[in-house]
């Protein structure tokens, strides 16, 4: 599937910003269901200077700084994506018992290094909390196939709670919006992370965006998606062949497909804020985020722009 992508945020500053600089995880990820065709990141004002550059988790970022007075900041940036629809897991990996990869990461002296383990720790969204294993263990009964389990929390996810955006704020505790069962997609993913992690299992938050279909007999409306965030689970490979990361979308009760375009992974969502920045001045502000996601050959009607905080979409 052939993708544009175009994200623009928009800050509007009261009072006027001094200096300031940023850091902006925008551009796609190039994975083997996913080729970044072209990409560009516009910036106004101009910024006086900019540089490019990939974090320890293989995530492009652009780093930019502005040191003159400005009022507003808007930044847009266009990719064109192709996807594919990947492979569920390796060989061997989707049959695995959970408990078996459980005790794979349990502290070893001694043990080989393995990469995924860092996704078991508790992070800055995702504390360890009694009230996520709570809530897995009616997927992970003793035995089940980590997999299968995996795909059960994701739907009994979708089944039991409400997308609600006025429920929960960006810095909303992942424990307070599962006592609600109330949230967005960042809730939800920091949610299903927890339960994971809490049973010494490796997942990872993924940040990106989902082609969304308009009503029948609709026009797509531009601007009005928002970007998205899911999961990404762990599943080793069987008799020492590779593992792979399986990803698992609890928003919607469903894995993604090639209607998935990943931006940035990392523990949460603290690590791929879509821009994060440090001000001198503009004590006061107002965000605007517009995304549309359409397919190529629909893109290149006229913008306009209306959408919603980066990383609670649909």
């Amino acid at each position: 599937m052939l993708l544009r992508v175009t994200h623009e945020t928009r800050y509007a500053y009261t009072p006027p910003v001094e200096t300031a600089q940023h850091m902006a995880y925008l551009r796609p990820r190039e994975l083997p269901r996913q080729a970044l065709l072209e990409h560009a990141l516009e910036i106004t004002p101009e910024p006086a200077q900019r540089s490019e550059s990939v974090d320890v988790y293989g995530n492009g970022r652009a780093f930019f700084a502005l040191e003159s007075q400005h009022d507003t900041l808007v930044v847009t940036a266009r990719s064109l994506v192709r996807t594919h629809a990947g492979a569920t897991a390796g060989p061997g990996a989707a049959d695995r018992a959970w408990e078996q990869v459980r005790e794979h990461y349990r502290y070893r002296k001694d043990a080989p290094h393995d990469p995924a383990a860092e996704f078991v720790f508790a992070s800055h969204h995702v504390p360890r909390h009694d009230a996520f294993s709570a809530y897995a263990r009616a997927s992970f009964a003793p035995g089940r196939p980590l997999f299968e389990a995996t795909l059960d929390l994701t739907r009994r996810m979708h089944a039991d709670f409400i997308y609600d955006g006025d429920s929960t704020q960006v810095n909303t505790p992942a424990v307070q919006a599962l006592a609600q069962r109330r949230g967005v997609c960042q809730d939800f993913a920091h949610i299903m992370i927890g339960c994971l992690r809490t049973l010494g299992l490796p997942a990872r938050y993924v940040s990106g965006y989902l082609l969304t279909q308009p009503p029948p007999g609709q026009p797509r409306l531009l601007g009005s998606d928002a970007s998205h965030a899911w999961v990404s689970a762990y599943l080793p490979g069987a008799d020492g062949q590779p593992g792979t990361w399986a990803d698992f979308d609890p928003t919607n009760g469903r894995q993604p497909g090639e209607d998935y375009v990943v931006l940035a992974m990392g523990r949460d969502f603290a690590d791929v804020s879509p821009m994060r920045g440090v001000l001198h001045g503009g004590a006061g502000h107002t965000l605007a985020v517009a995304v549309t996601v359409e397919p190529a050959d629909e893109a290149g009607a006229d913008d306009t722009h209306a959408g919603q905080p980066p990383a609670r979409g649909p």
